[in-house]
This record gives C-alpha cells, sequence and structure tokens, in this order.
C-alpha cells in the first residue's frame, strides 16, 4: 500500500539539494520516516548547548531564525526559508547545538532522521559536501580549520590522479654531463653518443653550466668559436636548479619564468649541490600533452596583433579546463599572469618597431589593477601607467610625446586582443598617467600628504602595480619614495581605511543578498564590488601600513598578515580562502556568460551555490571591523 503522505514529502524534497542528488528510491526510504512539525510563530526548535537530537530539519514552508547568545544577548545569525537546511551539526560535528532555533512566522518543518538518512545516503559523497556547506554557513564560529578546509574544498589541491599538474615531475635520472675541462668537440662526441639534445657541464659533480644543440648551431656553426673551444665558452650560465620533488606544475612555471627547456635537478635545489637529474620541456609536454608553453612560444613569435589576439584566446580555453578539472586556483592565477604579461611584453615589442626611432631614455611599463595584482583571469579593461627617467625640462615635453606615441600603439593593440580601453582613461595614453620618475614621485606625495577622495582612488589604483617591461631601477626607486611618503601619514591610512569599508557586507539584515537598484544592471548581484574589492581593499591596507612590499596579490597579502600577526590568522586565512572562493565563482560565471563575470543573476544558481556564495561574505564583515577597530574610522568622515 502506497504511503500517499511518504511520497508528497519526497515530492518536495528532490527539487532542493542535497536531496535531488539521492536516487528516487533511497529518497523515498527517507521520506518514510520524516516527521512533520508544525510550530507558532516566537516558539523554540532547539537552544543553544542543548544536547543534540536525533534528527536535522528542512523547512517546509514559513522562516526559522537562527541566533546565537552571548551575555544573555541574542544575535541573528541568519533566517531559513523554504527549502533551506539547518540544524545539521549533530549529522556533521556530534556537538551540542551552538545556535538557537526560533519560528520566526508560522512554520512547517520536516524533521529527518540522522540514522535513516545516513543509511540511505552511505558512500554519496556529494550529499554530504552539501551537508557540510549548510553546516559551515550557519555555523557561528565560521573559522575553524576543519570548517574551512571543508566548505573550500573546491578551491584546494585536488589530489584525484587524473590531475597530472600536480604529479610529482618525471625527470630524467641519469643525465649525461661532462667536466668544465672538456672542449665542446668531446662534449659534443658524447651528445651524439647518447643521441641527447644538451648536456650539462659539471665541476665536482655539481651543475655549471648547460650546452644545447641551438648553443652549438648559434656559436659553432656561425664561425664564432671553433670546435676546440672550452665549453665554459658556449655553456649557458648559471643553469637553473630545483629540488627532486618538484610537481610538474612547478618545473613548467619555472621554464616559463626563465625562458628555458631544460631545470637542472640538484640535491638540494640549488647550484651548490649535486646534480641528480635533468627535467627538460619535452618531459613536461610528455605529462602534460597541452600546457600554457605552446601558447608562451605563440606569444613570442607573433608579428601581429591579430597572432596575439588568437594566442590570448587559447589561454581562456585552457583557463577553463583548468576550472573544469579543479586545478588549484593559485596555478591557475599563476599560469594566466605570465601569459597576461607576455602578452603585454610582445605587443611593447611591436610598437616599438613601430616607432621611428629607439626611446630617448629608459622606461618601464606598469600593469595596475588586477593585472598588477596578477589576479586577471578573464578579459576585462585595461590600467596601466608609464613612468621614464628623468629628463632636461626644455626636453620633457618631446620626450613625454615620444612615450605617449608608444602607449597608445600599446593600448591600441590590447584593446584588440580583448582587453578594453579604461572607462577613466587610466592608461598610459593619458599624460597624467605617463611621467617621469621625479613628477611620479611629487604625485604620490600630492596623493598620501594631502589625501582626498580622488587621490585615495587614484592611488588605491596604482598601490598594485607590477613592473611588466623595461627599467627595474625606475620602479625600485618609484617603490622606495612610495614607503617613505607613506612612514609619515596616519590620515593616508584613515582615508584608505574608510574606502576599504565604505561597501557593507554583501547580506542584508534577513542574510538576503543585497542587488543592484536601478540602472541596466537592476535585480543582479555585483560579486566584484560587494564580494571581492572590500577583500582587496583591506588587504592593500593592511600591507602597506606594515610596510611589507613587493606582496601585491590579495591573497598572498592575506597569508603574508596570518604570518606576522598570529593573533588574526584564522581571520585572515578565511580572508584569503574567500578572496579565492569569489574569484574562482566569478570567472567560472564570466566564462559561462561570455563577459566579466561581475553582474549575476541569483536566480540561476543552485541552492548550492548561493550557501558557498554567504559562506565567502562571512570573513568581509569581521575584516571590516577589525580596520574600524585597527585604524579608528568609527567617527572618521
Amino acid at each position: 500500500m502506497k504511503n500517499s503522505i511518504a511520497e508528497r514529502v519526497c515530492d518536495f524534497l528532490k527539487i532542493y539539494p542535497p536531496f535531488d542528488l539521492i536516487k528516487f528510491k533511497k529518497l523515498l526510504e527517507i521520506a518514510e520516516e520524516v516527521v512533520i512539525v508544525y510550530l507558532e510563530k516566537g516558539d523554540t526548535l532547539f537552544k543553544a548547548d542543548q544536547p543534540a537530537n536525533e534528527y536535522f530539519y528542512i523547512v517546509r514552508a514559513g522562516a526559522i531564525s537562527l541566533f546565537h547568545t552571548e551575555n544573555d544577548t541574542q544575535e541573528l545569525v541568519t533566517i531559513n526559508d523554504t527549502g533551506d537546511i539547518f540544524g545539521v551539526r549533530p549529522l556533521i560535528a556530534r556537538e551540542n547545538y551552538k545556535l538557537t532555533a526560533t519560528a520566526n512566522e508560522e512554520t512547517i518543518i520536516y524533521a529527518l532522521p540522522i540514522k535513516n538518512f545516513k543509511s540511505a545516503t552511505e558512500n554519496n559523497a556529494k550529499v554530504y559536501k552539501y551537508l557540510i556547506t549548510a553546516f559551515a554557513t550557519n555555523a557561528y564560529d565560521s573559522y575553524t580549520t576543519e570548517e574551512n578546509n571543508a566548505i573550500f574544498k573546491d578551491y584546494l589541491p585536488n589530489t584525484s590522479q587524473d590531475i597530472v599538474n600536480f604529479q610529482t615531475a618525471n625527470y630524467t635520472k641519469t643525465p649525461i654531463t661532462c667536466p668544465k675541462t672538456s672542449t665542446l668537440q668531446e662534449a659534443a662526441s658524447l651528445m651524439c653518443t647518447h643521441k641527447i639534445g644538451c648536456i650539462i657541464v659539471v665541476d665536482n659533480k655539481k651543475p655549471v653550466g648547460i650546452i644545447t644543440n641551438s648553443d652549438i648551431k648559434n656559436k659553432i656553426a656561425t664561425g664564432k668559436f671553433p670546435i676546440t673551444t672550452a665549453v665554459t665558452n658556449i655553456m649557458s650560465s648559471p643553469v637553473i636548479t630545483a629540488k627532486k620533488d618538484l610537481t610538474v606544475a612547478d618545473g613548467q612555471l619555472k621554464m616559463i619564468k626563465n625562458s628555458i627547456g631544460h631545470l637542472c635537478i640538484t640535491k638540494d635545489g640549488t647550484v651548490n649541490s649535486r646534480l641528480i637529474g635533468v627535467l627538460t620541456h619535452h618531459d613536461v609536454l610528455v605529462t602534460l600533452g597541452n600546457t600554457p608553453s605552446v601558447i608562451l612560444k605563440e606569444i613570442k613569435r607573433a608579428n601581429r596583433t591579430k597572432k596575439l589576439r588568437i594566442a590570448r584566446l587559447k589561454a581562456n580555453t585552457l583557463l577553463k579546463s583548468y576550472l573544469e578539472q579543479n586545478i588549484p586556483l593559485t596555478h591557475i592565477i599563476n599560469v594566466i599572469s605570465e601569459i597576461n604579461d607576455a602578452v603585454t611584453i610582445r605587443a611593447i615589442e611591436i610598437a616599438l618597431k613601430k616607432m621611428p626611432t629607439e626611446p630617448p631614455v629608459a622606461f618601464s611599463w606598469l600593469a595596475l589593477g588586477s593585472q598588477g595584482r596578477r589576479e586577471q583571469l578573464l578579459f576585462t579593461d585595461q590600467d596601466n601607467a608609464l613612468v621614464f627617467e628623468d629628463v632636461p625640462e626644455d626636453k620633457y615635453e618631446e620626450t613625454q610625446a615620444y612615450f605617449l606615441q608608444l602607449a597608445k600603439y600599446v593600448t591600441k593593440s590590447l584593446n584588440k586582443i580583448g582587453f578594453e580601453y579604461c572607462e577613466a582613461d587610466m592608461m598610459a595614453v593619458n599624460p597624467e598617467w605617463c611621467k617621469s620618475i621625479s613628477k611620479w614621485k611629487t604625485q604620490f606625495q600630492n596623493w598620501i600628504l594631502s589625501p582626498d577622495d580622488k587621490a585615495i582612488l587614484l592611488s588605491s589604483i596604482f598601490f598594485d602595480y607590477s613592473r611588466v617591461y623595461g627599467n627595474e631601477k625606475l620602479v625600485d626607486t618609484l617603490s622606495e619614495s612610495i614607503f617613505e611618503a607613506l612612514g609619515g601619514s596616519s590620515l593616508f591610512y584613515k582615508f584608505l581605511g574608510s574606502e576599504a569599508i565604505k561597501s557593507p557586507t554583501p547580506l542584508g539584515i534577513f542574510k538576503q543578498f543585497l542587488v543592484e537598484q536601478n540602472g541596466d544592471q537592476k535585480d543582479l548581484f555585483n560579486i566584484k564590488s560587494r564580494g571581492l574589492m572590500p577583500l582587496i581593499d583591506a588587504a592593500r591596507l593592511l600591507v602597506l601600513s606594515n610596510q611589507i612590499k613587493n606582496v601585491n596579490n590579495t591573497y598572498e597579502r592575506y597569508e603574508k598578515m596570518a604570518e606576522i600577526d598570529p593573533n588574526n590568522k584564522e581571520l585572515y586565512e578565511s580572508c584569503a580562502y574567500a578572496f579565492k572562493a569569489l574569484s574562482k565563482f566569478k570567472t567560472k560565471q564570466g566564462l559561462l556568460h561570455n563577459n566579466s563575470g561581475k553582474f549575476i543573476k541569483l536566480e540561476t544558481l543552485t541552492k548550492e551555490e548561493k550557501l558557498k556564495l554567504k559562506r565567502c561574505f562571512k570573513p568581509i564583515h569581521d575584516i571590516q571591523e577589525t580596520l574600524k577597530l585597527r585604524f579608528d574610522l568609527k567617527n572618521f568622515i
């Protein structure tokens, strides 16, 4: 005989996660044991510190408020409405309740027996992953390591065997070597005998250089050196080294960064220890099949903007593949950042060929904003600047005109590749963003010592700069002058702090998403301004006020703060996790809808996705409260 009540319960459950992940037969078994509970407004289902019972709950109709109580004062944590799961602590943590559950209005709930549920969902990892998410979202003590590791599992390294990027690199363990006293003829004979494309030059078993087929072609076949020359005249030195346990991903990144095809593996990872192997670019290709190296090669060989665009579009395909494989976001950011920088460098090199003369003085091209922070995963608008060496006053206008023309070529090329022009014109093609080193120093001193809203906006964008091309010393000099000026202005930090807390927590008083109220984006959720920017602004302020240099990436800034301020370690780590999770979510949305991912239609998200977003927003409130106290911002206007 059919149980019509159980079937109605089953029909309700199956439209909500995680019950939509359970086969109907198993779900019906659960529904048959469900207890239906009716509550009047104000009725309490369970209280904080009460021993956990044998059920967890889902709201059928009405709403349940969850409160945290401290010093006889109740604080609303969240309100659960139809389809929301709560009271899962007995299922996940086997502890007393930490919150009090009270009916916010006339409410019907379904109580699901834990024992029966566990039996029906045994070995269903997806179900328990969702329940952990629900638990972490409603947990008042939101920063425990155990919960963070569970909720942010999607954003941590995946140990699945099919993610070959994070396997230990398979390198040659019997490298062919020759002593540094050898002649090139002797080294070439060894290469020929062993049918290899490179040989390592060693001194007392330590690597001091490397010779490849290209070296022989370029230096011997051209007649530059005789075949009898010493290997020390031909070899590339010093060699780039790594430890024996490096991953494929780490090896790949080292090759990209240093524009090399071979890594020397040594006992302790430095040139000062014994050579034990060689990792080649071919080894990486064999393991990965398809890598960023191919894209980097296309970028470096491109002689036209069109070819640069084609190569950069391939990076989006790579990005999508990485996300689908659940590759850690830290590695994704590193790879895409290298590609973005390579695109910019090549665009500058192509632009320089169009200029009538060589640059009149040394200069540096700076990436600002998300590219400067090395967080630019999708096509976004351009933010860049140019700094050039000081010249006599009568030569300044002429020199600036040269670099403005160069910037015009570069920004136009980047625009064709897919990076939109900055609407606020914060680009090197603008004379305000193309200046000599002295004028940039003066500009920063004005911003820092006489802050106002405009100065804070402009300097905030610039503070995230990184050198992409050109003279490194110019940038180092600029950085030193900025930190020197910062040392004498506590008022500037207050302005920065005011900017960092101006965007409220992304959830309203009843834990609903705060959406745009008017304009073309009405009713859409702005994940950039409400989720990412508060975390970015707070991280920038923290590292600047602590005089931390050369740490631009937001999650790395929080990791650095966790290191130097252990009393707030859990908060900083939660901010780092949240930033990575929100970045990944925004990127997925951008790839899905072929846009920046900035604005989101909440109705297109699953309940699980909304839970994850809410979980990410918890650290924002706490980091903003920390800034208010640390920089005394409550009375600052």
